[in-house]
């Protein structure tokens, strides 16, 4: 199967949708599609979608899992099986946010003991003692932090902008996180662009977190992604994006699922 559930993934009083069980994970999504993103992108992948972030990008392409997070429960072994019923040899384990959630760990090294490629897509505020072979790792922006004129959720929604705006905005970078991720993992930074006024926090927080790690972190390693969850979003932010990669000295990363697929669930 494809896993989608509508069960409420609230878990918490905050409703950030955290788990703190270690066998089992709200899981949002669990299909075979094309790596969209970094530089795995075109690479036959499963993907494991848990549900529930500690943060809310107001321009957020997998809502299901933030701002309205449900889930189907699965054991780590129900996941295993799931991901062994493809043909598939990398795994991306991705949200919401993966790292919040104990069982995580287990899962990865369940997916490790069996050979898998796994790489975990995060937002960079939680580091973890797990295996993983590329940690994909994307601080938000300042321009991702949500407002009252850019909440996404339905006016009767419990937990809108208004309500997250300084929470995001207090979580959204941890440098000790960062640092961590890049001195254990094999890593990129994946900076979600909109325009030419986020290049000076991006140049900044590179710099910040050279300051802080104790490996490089080379211009090669930074990946500079358009902004936008729908195809026609993306041809509007995708040129500026691309020209500002060179001129930065940093790479361009597509969003081939959305290029191919829209923002259709499950790809």
């Amino acid at each position: 199967m494809p896993v989608s559930s509508d069960v409420d993934g609230r878990a918490d009083a905050e409703g950030d949708g955290s788990a703190s069980g270690t066998d089992s994970l709200p899981i949002n999504e669990l299909f075979e599609s094309l790596q969209g993103e970094g530089r795995l992108a075109g690479v036959p992948s499963v993907f494991v979608r848990t549900s529930g972030c500690n943060l809310r990008c107001w321009f957020c392409d997998s809502y299901h899992t933030s701002w309205e997070p449900t889930h189907a429960t699965m054991r780590v072994e129900e996941i295993v099986a799931e991901v062994e019923s493809y043909d598939a040899d990398h795994v991306v384990v991705t949200g919401g946010e993966p790292m919040m959630h104990d069982a995580t760990v287990a899962l990865l090294e369940a997916l490790d003991a069996r050979g898998y490629h796994v790489t975990v897509e995060t937002n960079g505020t939680i580091y973890r003692d797990a295996p993983i072979d590329l940690a994909s790792v994307s601080p938000k922006l300042a321009s991702s932090t949500p407002t009252p004129e850019t909440d996404p959720t339905p006016d009767d929604a419990p937990t809108g902008a208004d309500e997250w705006e300084q929470r995001h905005e207090e979580r959204r970078i941890d440098f000790d996180a960062l640092a961590a991720l890049a001195e254990e993992f094999d890593f990129q930074l994946k900076f979600v662009v909109s325009d030419r006024e986020d290049m000076a926090e991006v140049t900044d927080l590179v710099e910040r977190i050279r300051a802080v790690a104790d490996v490089p972190i080379p211009d090669s390693s930074v990946l500079l992604m358009p902004e936008g969850a729908t195809k026609d979003r993306i041809e509007e932010t995708r040129p500026l994006v691309a020209e500002l990669a060179q001129e930065f000295g940093f790479r361009y990363t597509p969003r081939l699922h959305v290029n191919l697929w829209n923002d259709a669930p499950e790809t």
